[in-house]
């Protein structure tokens, strides 16, 4: 029932929305000047130039929030998105309130109130949108206002296709049938089943069942049929979809850019852009600055051991690649003999290495040799948590060896990370230690860092693999 009225449920929406506008500015008038918890002393302003700014706010707040798309379905779309765009919306509609205010000399609108709707506003139509989104994804969950879709591809991709729709109930996605590209794999996939070929498509929308739309999942190696399959269906009017087969490429974080109507796939993001990377720096400056200040006299005891125990210098710089593939020093306390590579070059640590101070094996065992780094996280350097960095001579040998060892370097380098508190440091499988480091990189966030950061002073200062 939901399906076929959608333009009246939409209509519906929009009313909403703008009435919790409406309630939001009559209500921060209201809360500054009438409810008593501000003081408004220097006297209460008409009622009737709020009252009659609605037949401006009204219709701007209607034409940002439909351009922003909040009127379009978003069954499979989360949240935050939507957040996003009624923040953006609101935030828009705020500064051309302000602008048109400019020009009304003989009205001076209250900054309280301006502010107070701003926030209220936002909240309003966010809780709303909260309700509305709870309750359909309930109704979905129980089979109502249901969409029914044909997955094209009888691959691996189509597998993972149905068993997403499958997982996530509450989007109201139900598959219909499947059908494969050439051959016929199985006669059910994901417990859905494979009904035909993509030249069998046209006659089974013709059969009477419903069918909202086709998803196209097909392998690579398939892809011509699609091209064959779409000008079939030139004379239909079924909706479609595309979910681009990347299953064999090592990538980070995927997202669609808008070229002017061209859409654009970035396959290898870091997920690092915009506030998230104000964010971790943020996050990075405050924390280092404080194990800094609590590590101070632990700092220049282990300095001045150093520095009795072998000499000058106390700290060692060594070249290490970062983020994008920058090459900067990295320090540590000195753990080895002076000169040690001079006759070997670069070679791996490894157990009971001779070359090792009697001072320095035990600073690696724990770990503190590593504290100087903290100094390269507040020059931006490195982060306190992201894939260690390795030395260039090595990553030369690692690069064309290891599908995927560059994506590390579409993050910072860091002091500890997902592979270390797993195990993988040391002279330890570079493969584990590039899928962790990638995992980490596919899955950031402020929580995980502040998890690992964690498990790395219970258990990763002191490991069997660091010396």
């Amino acid at each position: 029932m939901l399906y076929r009225y959608s333009e009246i449920f939409r209509t519906g929406m929009m009313a909403t929305d703008l009435l919790l506008i409406t309630f939001s500015w009559l209500g921060a008038y209201w809360l500054r000047f009438h409810s008593g918890l501000i003081d408004s002393s220097q006297g209460i302003p008409e009622f009737q130039p709020y009252l009659g700014t609605l037949i401006l706010i009204l219709p701007i707040s209607w034409w940002l929030l439909r351009g922003r798309g909040l009127y379009e379905s978003h069954r499979t779309s989360a949240l935050y998105k939507e957040v996003a765009n009624i923040v953006g919306a609101t935030t828009m509609g705020l500064m051309a309130l302000l602008s048109v205010s400019f020009f009304i000399r003989d009205f001076s609108y209250s900054r309280s109130v301006v502010i107070i709707f701003y926030v209220t506003s936002i909240a309003a139509v966010t809780l709303g949108r909260m309700f509305v989104r709870g309750s359909l994804r309930g109704l979905r969950r129980k089979g109502i206002n249901q969409r029914y879709v044909v997955v094209v591809g009888a691959g691996r991709l189509a597998e993972e296709v149905i068993d997403r729709i499958h997982r996530h109930p509450e989007t109201g996605l139900h598959v219909s049938a499947v059908f494969s590209g050439h051959d016929i794999p199985s006669r059910s996939i994901g417990g859905v089943p494979v009904v035909g070929r993509c030249n069998d498509i046209k006659p089974f929308l013709h059969t009477g069942r419903r069918i909202d739309e086709l998803i196209f999942a097909l392998p690579r190696e398939d892809w011509t049929e699609f091209d064959k399959t779409m000008a079939d269906l030139d004379d239909e009017t079924v909706s479609v979809r595309i979910v681009p087969d990347f299953l064999n490429m090592l990538t980070l974080r995927s997202s669609v850019d808008d070229l002017d109507g061209l859409p654009m796939i970035s396959l290898r993001e870091g997920p690092l852009m915009g506030w998230a990377a104000v964010q971790k720096r943020i996050f990075d400056l405050s924390v280092s600055l404080a194990f800094i200040t609590l590590t101070s006299p632990l700092l220049l005891l282990v300095a001045a051991g150093v520095f009795f125990t072998s000499g000058h210098p106390v700290f060692y710089r060594q070249k290490r690649m970062g983020l994008d593939g920058k090459v900067f020093n990295m320090l540590k306390f000195r753990t080895m003999k002076m000169g040690a590579e001079r006759s070997s070059g670069p070679v791996w640590a490894k157990e009971e290495d001779p070359r090792r101070t009697g001072l320095g094996s035990f600073l690696r065992r724990t770990s503190l040799d590593e504290l100087p780094q903290l100094w390269n996280v507040l020059r931006g350097d490195m982060s306190l948590v992201g894939p260690r960095p390795e030395r260039p001579f090595f990553i030369e040998q690692f690069r064309g060896e290891i599908p995927g060892y560059m994506l590390r370097h579409k993050i910072k380098a860091g002091v500890t990370g997902w592979a270390q508190v797993h195990g993988w440091r040391g002279n330890t499988s570079i493969h584990e230690r590039v899928e962790h480091d990638i995992h980490y990189i596919q899955n950031w966030s402020l929580s995980l860092d502040v998890r690992i950061l964690v498990m790395t002073l219970w258990r990763g200062l002191i490991h069997r693999n660091a010396y």
